[in-house]
C-alpha cells in the first residue's frame, strides 16, 4: 500500500514539474519570437501572426515532446534502484 501511494504521489509532482516547465519553455519561445519580430520587422505579417505562426512551429517540434523525459527518467531511475536493491 505504501509503494502505491509513493506511484500516485510521484506521478502527480511529475506532473506539477511537467506542467510547470511547459508553461515556462512555452513562455520563453513566445518572448524570443516577439524579440524576433522587434529586431526584423517583416513586411505584411502582424506581430501577433507571426508569434502564432512560430508557435505552431514549436509545437511541432522536438523540443515540447523532450519534455515527456520529466516522467520517463525519475521512473528509470527508481525502478533501476528498486532492481539493484532487490537483486542483492
Amino acid at each position: 500500500m505504501v509503494f502505491v501511494r509513493f506511484l500516485i504521489f510521484g506521478f502527480i509532482a511529475m506532473t506539477v514539474v511537467y506542467v510547470c516547465l511547459w508553461f515556462y519553455s512555452r513562455s520563453v519561445r513566445r518572448e524570443k519570437l516577439e524579440d524576433q519580430w522587434d529586431a526584423e520587422r517583416p513586411d505584411g505579417i502582424s506581430r501577433d501572426d507571426f508569434v502564432k505562426q512560430g508557435m505552431e512551429a514549436y509545437h511541432s517540434s522536438l523540443r515540447p515532446k523532450l519534455l515527456l523525459l520529466v516522467y520517463v527518467v525519475p521512473t528509470l531511475v527508481v525502478g533501476t534502484i528498486l532492481f539493484i536493491i532487490n537483486a542483492n
